[in-house]
């Protein structure tokens, strides 16, 4: 392992990754890495967590080449110095800030989508002209195999370096020197992962999760409720059957209402997913025993049991668990304050929707905030008075492929942000650049220039003393 991280970071300091060109062909060749080997990339997918090929495509497959084609059509203007204006008083000297990549970078990736969340960051590392490890997790080991075998095949493996294994190989990395980590995982894992880097005073960037809320506000017409509701239950239940850091974990909707949401949720899962554990499509597996276990133990709470107002039902043998919903389960049941990470939905009812902005300031701060309604004065509230990584108006998960977008936690949700230019930024150094002039040099020797010089200093700090003069004399700042 120490020999291979040697060899990356000797190719790091000769300089070719630095070449816009060597990013191009390997953006280029990960990109065929993807395009032709879909089958194969479909196939252990189903074998890690059963996924459905649409599924796979569009939450996998989809998301890379997105990524990579913008990456490539960006790339040019993202590696240019930026030219910043500096006060007229450092005239003729100029500034610009300049990216410069931080070196041999360790990638963790996730389980649950095993393909795209190792492969989006290694985007950004890549067109920002690291070096990088990437350790795939071991909890979908065919996903990790295929990675293993195939990336060597296609992308520079002086370069870049695929490292297989459990934990102990994981825990060995982490005891290296690095110039940054990124990880995506849960929360005490991250500590510790935080706490490793800490030793080298290692940079990272922490993708984690927690509890996401979705607020269900009311509608002025049955057919933005239905609306709703369609993208509720796709959101929650679509991408790796609710293991997502992003998907919905549970939802607030007035008394009132809830019982017709509550019917158009049952509606349309029947129609998305079928009406029963033996007939269910679609639909990705728990992806181990140890997490199925821990699903299934929410439901053996008495109290949490009596609150199921739809599914509940599970196979052991096929590590399915069909998707469920309740009805105001206790608040300091176990299912109510720890995060789901599966198929199961809670439903908490409110006396007044805006009760969900308290609601949710008194758990810690959620990845994501999911809120669908029409009132324009609602949505400042939850902007204005609530804090998360993001916040999603009459949607769910889209905000996770748009490449305009930064995506990250704040708190326990995570720490550091990517995608598009964010990913570049991530794994770049940002250095500011001075370029000085020896003209004009001013050297007064007379005693009374110290007071003056004092005096012309503070004008120039605070009031941009040839752009006064400039604005004085009626003339455009440059």
């Amino acid at each position: 392992m120490e020999g291979s991280i040697a060899e990356l970071r000797e190719t790091f300091t000769s300089g070719r990754t630095k070449s816009v060109e060597w990013r191009k062909k390997q953006l280029k060749a990960l990109l065929d890495l993807i395009n032709e080997n879909e089958d194969k990339i479909f196939h252990a997918l189903h074998q890690d967590l059963g996924k459905h090929p649409a599924e796979s495509y569009r939450d996998e497959i989809g998301v890379i080449q997105k990524s990579v084609d913008f990456t490539l059509s960006c790339l040019d203007k993202w590696v240019a110095p930026n030219k910043e204006n500096c006060l007229l008083f450092f005239f003729p000297a100029k500034g610009e800030v300049l990216s410069e990549p931080l070196g041999v970078v360790l990638i963790f990736s996730s389980w649950n989508f095993p393909i795209s969340l190792a492969l989006d960051p290694l985007i950004g590392a890549i067109s920002a002209g690291n070096t990088a490890v990437l350790k795939p997790s071991e909890l979908s080991p065919a996903c990790m195999s295929f990675l293993s075998e195939t990336v060597p095949l296609y992308l520079d493996n002086k370069a870049i370096k695929i490292i297989g294994g459990g934990a102990d190989v994981g825990q060995r990395l982490l005891e290296l020197k690095w110039d940054k980590i990124f990880f995506t995982g849960s929360p005490r894992v991250g500590s510790l992962v935080m706490t490793a880097a800490a030793k080298h005073l290692t940079p990272v960037t922490l993708e984690l999760g927690g509890k996401c809320p979705v607020i269900v506000d009311n509608f002025s017409s049955p057919s933005k409720s239905k609306a709703a509701a369609k993208r509720i239950v796709g959101g929650k239940w679509g991408p790796c059957t609710g293991q997502a850091c992003i998907a919905i974990d549970y939802l607030l909707v007035e008394e009132k209402s809830a019982s017709n949401l509550i019917e158009s949720l049952k509606k349309t899962i029947k129609r998305f997913y079928g009406e029963n554990l033996k007939d269910l499509k679609n639909l990705s597996r728990i992806v181990n025993k140890h997490h199925f276990e821990r699903i299934s133990n929410f439901l053996k709470d008495p109290q949490v049991a009596a609150s199921i107002v739809y599914g509940g039902s599970v196979n052991e043998e096929k590590l399915i668990i069909e998707p469920t919903i309740l009805l105001d389960p206790p608040l300091d049941s176990d299912i109510m304050t720890e995060e789901i990470f599966g198929p199961l939905l809670p439903i908490i009812t409110l006396k007044n929707i805006e009760e969900s902005i308290e609601f949710i300031n008194s758990k810690p701060k959620p990845l994501v905030i999911y809120a669908f309604t029409e009132n324009e004065t609602f949505k400042k509230r939850i902007l204005s008075e609530t804090s998360s990584g993001t916040v999603t108006f009459n949607d769910v998960m889209m905000q996770f492929i748009c490449d305009a977008l930064p995506f990250g936690g704040v708190g326990q949700s995570g720490y550091g942000r990517y995608h598009g230019k964010y990913s570049f930024d991530t794994f770049s150094h940002e250095k500011a650049v001075f370029h000085g002039a020896f003209f004009p040099e001013i050297e007064p020797r007379y005693p009374p220039w110290n007071d003056f010089k004092l005096l012309f200093l503070k004008l120039a700090y605070r009031l941009d003393y040839f752009g006064l003069i400039l604005h004085m004399l009626g003339l455009k700042r440059p």
